[in-house]
């Protein structure tokens, strides 16, 4: 590959950024990791980073604060969640990085309070007063004119009132339970008509749009944030009731709950059941905007809902920034956006040809999204639900989206009587009641619903079509990276292949057997590696092997692109394959575990956060001039390799595996979005253009992908393609 040669010294920055190595960091075994909560608080900020990045358009900046808002919200509910656990267990085993768990809750405390400060400093500082200089302003109900004000009182009456549904409360009781992520105002009143003072609770409804837009004059846009309009209003909503003070707050729960159960036939019912105690979990954060000083609402919500002071934050405010997305949908500037991109069709589909006949034609194809149109996927189900030659659709779900075709898909091949396999995994995090109504759905229908094997997560991306042709069986699959989601392929990086490959097909057709408990996992072990039986050790031994040719012949490569790197074990024999002089170029988006260190040179650690979330897993292989490349569901974290049904499979066609090629290429030489994690446990802009090129590796992908596709039109036309201007 191109860039083998170039693992050439690096800059004086970096090498003195390397040195600085923090004393705290460990020594002996603990200093070849880094702890799993600060680095992925460490993503997190170069999620915020592209928030505060002034060549991003300002309302993709303001995407990315509800992004880095969100990531906050799911690293409470999980990450902070698990360490309270732990502590309240007992288990108190350090890390491989050397900290407890109530060290890593303390560490990752102050990262909290330093990246939540420059949340909010970027977007009231900077993005906020660029949108009014756009003429686009969120003000606050004093700020309205005697018309404005009127209006506000008029729409607070007839559209938001009647949806409010105040809760009075005891203060001397335990507070009642309270939805987790919903913003609450608290507040002490006196009833109109009495004296004594009285406390009550008013959530802000998910219903109602939390962007309020004012009239006004065209160019300019006005919006009220809803509950400052609700407190604005609380005296209507309270009857007329004297209001004392009232305080804006937030709650998030521990929602890392985990499903056992002896058989698979229960994890419906215990699903359901987790479902319904969601809010009586565990407070793990209490937010509050700021109170005045001695404030006794304050002093009561902290009692009340947060007594260990590592649950509270007082935030500038507003809260709930997860939710400022739906403001850049609301205002659809396109001036202020990314142009939107245009996926292209692969070469091998622009035919109006049907699926399988293009996969038969031309034994493998490679879909990358979101360069590439999910379509053809779409249209791989849908014509086989009416295909009279299909006898069997069988497919893994693990994050289908609220609507999904795929599951219409399926749902109409089921009813038009085609035998129907569904694994659904129902413990797919913040998607298990979505999924539960999937499941019914496909139920009730007539298709195969299973949920896997009794205590492992499917996170296998696999479809299989068995179709009768000239009186034999041949089958078809889809295999890929990435969920079957429509909504998620426009905006999620990943890779999928179509095959009619027999002997991968027929490892597939395995995998369904194992998953529905009538098969051993030998049955598909021919070319596919599957987890938890076998992915592990097949990493292991394609590692060792390059130690080998390093050794032998100084020729060992590998080049990971994965989403997380966690797994100790895999820490480990990476940092003896660094030590054989292995060259190893890691590309991991978010958690990466390994801290390189600064004797091996020839060891790098990139990390790219850019428009799309980077989501492909691939993996490559130098074997001594014999090179391999392979695709999978999983990443090098222990939950993927040991407790998951994940699928690994080898992309052997010349064609597709160019095409990988090219795209590790691009990613390893994107200078722009590049990150390159150094020993100190910091990541740094990739320092050296003659090193790492000056691509920006999205946008080339793009470019890539859109230019195989004109070359393709072209030949079929006849005509030259058109060089498009830089």
């Amino acid at each position: 590959m191109k860039h083998a040669a170039s693992h050439t010294a690096a800059s004086r920055a970096e090498k003195t950024a390397a040195r600085a190595v923090p004393s705290g960091s460990g020594s002996g075994e603990s200093g070849l990791f880094l702890s799993r909560e600060l680095s992925w608080l460490d993503f997190n900020e170069r999620v915020l980073d592209e928030a505060a990045c002034r060549a991003n358009p300002l309302l993709e900046r303001l995407k990315f604060i509800a992004i880095t808002a969100e990531n906050l919200d799911e690293f409470f509910m999980v990450r902070i969640a698990k360490l309270r656990q732990r502590i309240r267990r007992g288990a108190l085993k350090p890390d491989p990085a050397g900290n407890d768990p109530a060290a890593q809750l303390s560490l990752a405390r102050e990262k909290i309070d330093a990246q939540v400060g420059r949340l909010y400093e970027i977007l009231r500082k900077r993005i906020l007063p660029e949108l009014e200089e756009e003429g686009i302003r969120i003000v606050h109900p004093e700020e309205l004119t005697s018309a404005g004000k009127k209006w506000a009182g008029a729409f607070f009456r007839s559209d938001v009132m009647p949806a409010l549904t105040p809760l009075a409360v005891d203060p001397a009781q335990p507070p009642p339970l309270l939805n987790s992520g919903a913003i609450e105002i608290a507040l002490r009143f006196i009833p109109a008509g009495r004296s004594f003072e009285s406390f009550a609770f008013v959530e802000i409804p998910d219903v109602l749009e939390r962007f309020v837009e004012l009239p006004g004059k065209k160019g300019k846009r006005r919006f009220l944030l809803l509950e400052e309009l609700i407190v604005a209003h609380l005296k209507e909503l309270f009857a007329g009731g004297r209001i004392i003070e009232c305080l804006v707050f937030r709650i998030t729960r521990d929602m890392a709950f985990s499903v056992s159960g002896r058989h698979v036939a229960d994890l419906p019912h215990l699903i359901g059941r987790k479902l319904l105690q969601r809010n009586s979990r565990e407070l793990v954060r209490l937010e509050l905007l700021p109170a005045a000083p001695g404030s006794p609402l304050a002093r009561w919500l902290r009692t009340a809902f947060a007594p260990d002071p590592q649950c509270l934050f007082t935030v500038p405010g507003p809260l709930n920034l997860k939710q400022f997305s739906a403001l850049a949908g609301l205002l659809r500037r396109r001036d202020l956006e990314l142009a939107p991109l245009e996926p292209v069709m692969p070469p091998e589909l622009a035919g109006r040809e049907p699926v399988l006949d293009a996969i038969r034609k031309h034994g493998n194809i490679l879909i990358a999204l979101p360069y590439h149109d999910f379509d053809p996927v779409i249209r791989m189900l849908e014509e086989a639900a009416c295909d009279p030659d299909v006898l069997a659709i069988k497919q893994t779900l693990y994050r289908v989206g609220g609507s999904s075709p795929v599951v219409r898909a399926l749902r109409q091949a089921a009813l038009n009587g085609k035998q129907v396999t569904a694994v659904l995994e129902l413990k797919a995090r913040f998607d298990e009641e979505n999924n539960l109504a999937w499941a019914q759905t496909l139920d009730s229908c007539g298709a195969h619903v299973v949920y896997g094997i009794a205590g492992f997560k499917v996170h296998a991306k696999a479809l299989l079509i068995v179709r009768r042709e000239s009186g034999k069986i041949r089958r078809y699959c889809h295999l890929g990276t990435g969920n079957y989601n429509d909504r998620t392929a426009r905006i999620y990086t990943d890779m999928c292949m179509m095959t009619c490959d027999r002997e991968l097909c027929a490892d597939i057709s395995g995998m369904f057997n194992v998953l529905t408990g009538c098969a051993s996992p030998d049955e598909c072990r021919r070319k596919a590696a599957l987890a938890p039986f076998r992915l592990r050790s097949e990493f292991v031994r394609l590692i060792e092997r390059e130690i080998d040719h390093a050794r032998s012949d100084g020729r060992g490569e590998i080049i990971a692109k994965m989403n997380g790197f966690a797994d100790e074990k895999m820490v480990r024999l990476i940092h003896r394959a660094a030590a054989a002089g292995v060259r190893i170029t890691l590309l991991v988006r978010g958690i990466c575990c390994c801290r390189p260190l600064p004797e091996e040179k020839e060891l790098r650690i990139i990390s790219i956060v850019d428009r799309f979330l980077e989501h492909s897993r691939i993996f490559f292989f130098a074997n001594a001039g014999n090179p391999e490349y392979f695709l999978a569901s999983a990443d090098w974290m222990t939950r993927n390799l040991d407790h998951r049904v994940e699928l690994m499979f080898p992309v052997e066609d010349p064609r597709l595996r160019a095409q990988l090629r090219d795209v590790l290429e691009v990613h390893i030489g994107d200078r722009e979005k590049g990150r390159r994690l150094l020993p100190s446990g910091k990541y740094t802009p990739t320092p050296d253009p003659a090193e790492y090129g000056e691509t920006r590796s999205q946008a080339a992908a793009a470019g890539y992908f859109a230019a195989r596709a004109r070359r393709a039109a072209a030949e079929l036309t006849g005509l030259k393609p058109r060089k498009r201007k830089a």
